[in-house]
């Protein structure tokens, strides 16, 4: 095939793979199909993009050294800004939830100790530390899902809170542990 691109025409000629024999009966020792480029125009062009019959002159092999192409990432210039702006946010937003729920824990913390403490409590005293807890619950699952927290560390600060409830429970009574068998 032979492609023309203006004025000065350049022939490209793909030839399949054929054993080319040596005048001397030896078959040559490339295997490979060769391409080939001529600069040299036909007589037979006669305007159109593609033809046939092109005058094709083949050209020496080319060397078999090997050949690394280094492509660059082409990413907008200011996508680095961008992602800066994208972390910010997402560290002020993240550091929000932590912030709620180390503090709505130490409210907890702080209302089961002074609970602890009491020389005369009722059960029902416990109902608003309950509560607090679903609230403390809430936000923590609230961060697993959104990514803030690892769903491990949700867990292991939920344990925190349910086994402080479970010893004040147990210091005053109100809660007996099974004994094993």
């Amino acid at each position: 095939m032979a492609v023309c691109s203006s004025l000065h025409c350049l022939a490209f000629s793909h030839s399949i793979y054929r054993p080319h024999v040596l005048p001397t009966g030896l078959k040559s020792t490339y295997a490979v199909p060769s391409l080939k480029f001529s600069s040299k125009t036909s007589s037979s062009f006669a305007g159109s993009a593609l033809f046939s019959g092109a005058f094709v002159q083949p050209l020496a092999m080319p060397s078999r050294r090997p050949v690394a192409l280094v492509v660059a990432a082409s990413k907008k210039p200011d996508s680095a800004a961008k992602r800066a702006r994208q972390a910010e946010k997402r560290r002020i937003y993240n550091r929000s939830h932590k912030s709620e729920i180390t503090t709505r824990m130490k409210k907890v913390f702080e209302a089961l100790a002074k609970l602890k403490k009491a020389t005369s409590p009722s059960p029902e005293d416990l109902i608003t530390i309950e509560k607090m807890i679903a609230e403390a619950y809430s936000s923590i699952d609230k961060a697993v899902k959104v990514g803030t927290l690892h769903r491990n560390t949700g867990a292991h600060r939920k344990s925190r809170l349910a086994r402080r409830k479970k010893s004040v429970e147990i210091h005053h009574g109100w809660y007996k542990p099974a004994m094993a068998a």
